[in-house]
């Protein structure tokens, strides 16, 4: 029952419990009390919308590989995942220690935050590649 809420939100996040009640066949008083326990069990982090951030100005993804030095990782970790143009920050094993996925909207943004981000603490060294076509952008997978 869980799963085909879950599914039903993945399709609309603004469907209404009633909605989902009546897609999946149950009362709207268990969608209400599933969500809230889905919500309270950190299941669901939240409702979003899907952008097309070209559209939006974005034209530049860039994913970034980071060495960082030292102990401080989850404090560069941390730094990074609140600055803005930042949609996704990865542990990842290999040669690098993070890798991050950010957005801009022309290249000497991207310039100035490769160049802030070397200048960090801890930040050793960075590789940066351009997404030349975005395929497919969403992490909705089907449950």
């Amino acid at each position: 029952m869980d799963y085909e809420i879950i599914r039903t939100l993945q399709r609309d996040a603004r469907s209404s419990f009633r909605d989902i009640a009546r897609k999946i066949g149950i009362a709207v008083g268990t969608v209400q009390s599933r969500v809230r326990k889905m919500l309270d069990a950190k299941v669901i982090k939240g409702f979003s919308v899907d952008l097309d951030y070209s559209k939006m100005g974005y034209s530049i993804t860039a994913v970034i590989l980071l060495q960082i030095k030292g102990k401080r990782l989850r404090d560069v970790e941390a730094k990074l995942a609140g600055i803005k143009n930042v949609c996704a920050v990865y542990d990842i094993t290999g040669d690098f220690d993070v890798v991050m996925i950010a957005k801009f909207q022309n290249s000497s943004e991207l310039d100035r935050f490769i160049k802030d981000v070397l200048a960090m603490d801890y930040v050793e060294r960075t590789v940066t590649s351009i997404a030349l076509n975005i395929v497919k952008e969403n992490y909705n997978m089907p449950v």
